[in-house]
């Protein structure tokens, strides 16, 4: 049997990955342009010697890449989410129903303001949030609905739009990982009442940091738009502060960046694609591994993350992660579950003076056992590392060993 590389063998592969992010002279001379206009703050009214500011060109090219009406830039994604809760008239004590299995931002952007997180299973077959989980947590304290869509897939919303207007909830998509994914023909992030988006250091279209929100709801953008403002109103006078708000604003710097980076999106998210289905093939066929599915309404996927998972192994999580990693792939463990996390629920203690625990048996074996991730920038490269990463898998799980047919 070869030896694999975390013992002295020879790695599948020695060539690096594709850098990320992929920049160039676009970007540079977008950011000239802000030098020389002299107006770099983001504060919603500046204008540009050429008429519109960046941010403005930004949020209106965002907004139709989503089908939504309205684009609010903010300083994050994690923020973002803050202030669509907040104009969607969350307030602390009220609870949001989210899956387990996501970023921490996505709760602590609720428990910023005392909102207290909720935590729903996720579908074993698409780690997306369990739309009959999330019907069965609504108690009188619900208040909206915070479903991820994780990797770049998306949710079931139809379902969940569906749920949330049975119980008269607000529908809010944590879109973070999902720009340019669409459900059926709809961009995500346009589908509920808001959506978020970030774009932070490794996102699929990224300016170092920034985020966004949308909304087809003109109340509801006014709304977010005054708490990323300080409380200003859009036609106000400048120190006319009608709410208290935050300073959350991006800059025209991230605007110049995200504008060039949005003109490689279209091919990116093609090259993405055709890699995600090579190694659908390549790895399907190996012993041992499962593919995460994709809804099939899901009709456009921004491939964020390729999700598999590794459920019928003698090997434990660390130990088949730590051998591919040594076979020269970047894979990665993905996330800890939140309804275990120690601070999380810390937090909500100290919100609440209670402790809560909901059980996600799914998420849980997902993230202590079974499921494995490959980034982005991963599936930027050519067809030979598509093949090179099918080949670190099955040299590694041939080594090992596997259960077929043992999923427990």
């Amino acid at each position: 049997m070869e030896k694999l590389a975390i013992h002295g063998g020879n790695p599948i592969r020695t060539q690096p990955f594709p850098q990320w992010p992929v920049w160039g002279k676009e970007e540079e001379a977008l950011l000239q342009e802000v030098v020389h206009s002299g107006k770099w703050g983001g504060s919603g009214r500046i204008r540009t010697p050429g008429g519109r500011s960046k941010l403005e060109l930004l949020e209106a090219r965002f907004a139709a890449l989503q089908q939504a009406r309205y684009a609010i830039s903010t300083v994050n994604g994690t923020l973002a989410i803050t202030v669509a809760l907040k104009a969607a008239g969350v307030q602390a004590g009220d609870e949001v129903i989210m899956p387990a299995y996501t970023f921490i931002a996505t709760a602590s952007a609720a428990l910023l303001f005392g909102a207290i997180p909720v935590f729903a299973d996720v579908e074993e077959e698409t780690l997306q949030i369990d739309p009959e989980q999330v019907e069965a947590l609504i108690t009188p304290r619900t208040k909206a609905i915070l479903p991820v869509h994780l990797g770049g897939a998306a949710a079931d919303m139809t379902r969940l739009k569906a749920i949330a207007a049975k119980h008269q909830l607000r529908l809010i998509e944590d879109a973070a990982q999902a720009v340019g994914t669409c459900w059926e023909g709809t961009g995500v992030g346009a589908i509920g009442d808001l959506g978020t988006f970030s774009f932070q250091s490794g996102k699929n279209l990224t300016a170092g940091e920034g985020g966004m929100i949308l909304t087809d709801d003109e109340e509801l953008a006014d709304l977010a738009w005054s708490y990323a403002n300080v409380g200003r109103v859009r036609q106000g006078a400048w120190y006319q502060h009608e709410r208290i708000g935050w300073n959350l604003r991006m800059t025209e710097w991230q605007a110049a960046v995200l504008l060039a980076q949005m003109d490689r999106l279209k091919e990116q998210l093609a090259t993405r694609e055709q890699n995600a289905q090579l190694l659908n093939r390549l790895l399907g066929k190996i012993p041992g591994v499962k593919l995460v599915k994709s809804d099939p309404r899901v009709t456009r996927h921004a491939r964020h993350l390729y999700l598999f998972r590794i459920s019928a192994t003698r090997a434990k999580k660390e130990e088949l992660l730590q051998a591919v990693q040594a076979e020269g792939i970047p894979l990665s463990p993905g996330y800890v579950t939140l309804n275990c996390h120690r601070e999380v629920l810390r937090s909500i203690r100290d919100w609440t003076g209670k402790e809560r625990t909901d059980a996600c048996p799914v998420a849980e074996r997902m993230a202590e056992r079974e499921a494995f991730w490959l980034g982005q920038a991963a599936l930027l490269a050519d067809e030979e590392a598509m093949l090179d990463i099918a080949r670190a898998v099955e040299k590694v799980l041939a080594y090992y060993g596997t259960n077929e047919g043992d999923d427990t």
